[in-house]
């Protein structure tokens, strides 16, 4: 399965863009919904199970010559690791979960971007925000709680909030018009 730079950029800008809409609309509901996410445990399992299923079918499509007699132990064994950090390590695991995603679809942003990087340098739009989700993805694993205060101060007040939100949305928006200008001629 190929996924077209083009399409990958609308889904990102609309992924990003479309609930700052909310944020802006409603921002006493956005602002409580996104201060109880870092320790949202339904949160937490649906993230750490995507990000454990991703990662295992991606595991799975490499040809690991050197751990080929292992593979099917490893996949046992990050399957594990996924499932029981949704039972044992409940304390941020949303936001741990979120980290996983983060750096799986950062892996996504670069792998479907190189290619076209020869035909148009837009695409290092896509490439250096995948870089900035990689650090935010690792800088997440290690300090979870760093998420927790960094989500507190962006909702501290009504005004902090509707900056960010319309930072956000108009970010989404322009990756979405790439998407339907930049990335539609690209291979």
């Amino acid at each position: 399965m190929t996924l077209k730079l083009s399409t990958l950029s609308i889904l990102l800008g609309l992924g990003v863009g479309l609930p700052q809409i909310y944020g802006i609309l409603k921002p006493g509901a956005f602002a409580a919904a996104v201060r109880k996410f870092p320790r949202s445990v339904p949160w937490g399992v649906a993230l750490m199970l995507l990000g454990t299923v991703w990662f295992v079918w991606n595991l799975s499509q490499e040809s690991i010559a050197d751990f080929a007699a292992y593979k099917n132990i490893l996949l046992a064994g990050f399957v594990g690791v996924g499932l029981g950090a949704c039972i044992f390590v409940q304390d941020f695991l949303a936001v741990r979960g979120l980290a996983v995603v983060l750096l799986l679809l950062a892996r996504v942003m670069v792998d479907t971007g190189r290619p076209a990087l020869s035909q148009t340098h837009w695409v290092l739009v896509i490439q250096t925000w995948a870089y900035v989700l990689v650090v935010a993805g690792i800088w997440f694993t290690v300090s979870p709680w760093r998420l927790r205060d960094f989500l507190a101060w962006g909702t501290a007040n009504e005004q902090r909030l509707k900056i960010g939100c319309g930072l956000r949305l108009a970010f989404g928006l322009f990756i979405a018009v790439l998407g339907l200008t930049a990335f539609r001629s690209v291979t």
